[in-house]
């Protein structure tokens, strides 16, 4: 995954699956612990409005809290309007724009659109924490 701090390799990253009946992926979480934050770096769910992405939050939260986090964050970019209603019901708050961020991913990975979900142009990014307690 190429994005504007650098490239991650998502297979290296701890995280959690949700398997389906016939033992296929149906959700996937990834994240980062670094001293007291937690940064979730990836989260899709192959069927929407069923629950998996909140599982999988409620897991990396737990998880966070586990290992003394204070804070649950991420970073996705300004057309992903789904992801930031979802994370928004779930506590976090838009905490930073970082604009024309996808600029340096988009020079190792040309093949990131321009135009994204709903027709709207990518360029920004957007941190969106959620303070642990």
């Amino acid at each position: 995954m190429v994005i504007s701090s650098g490239i991650i390799d998502c297979s290296t990253l701890d995280g959690f699956t949700i398997l389906n009946g016939d033992n296929q992926i149906s959700g996937l979480i990834t994240f980062i612990i670094k001293d007291n934050e937690c940064e979730i770096i990836s989260l899709d769910s192959i069927e929407k409005e069923k629950g998996i992405g909140s599982s999988l939050l409620r897991e990396v939260e737990k998880v966070a809290l586990e290992n003394g986090c204070k804070l649950l964050k991420l970073i996705t970019t300004n057309d992903n309007l789904l992801a930031l209603k979802f994370y928004q019901k779930r506590g976090f708050f838009l905490s930073k724009l970082f604009k024309n961020a996808v600029n340096k991913p988009r020079k190792i990975k040309p093949e990131i659109p321009f135009i994204g979900n709903d027709g709207i142009p990518i360029r920004d990014e957007i941190e969106l924490p959620k303070i642990l307690s």
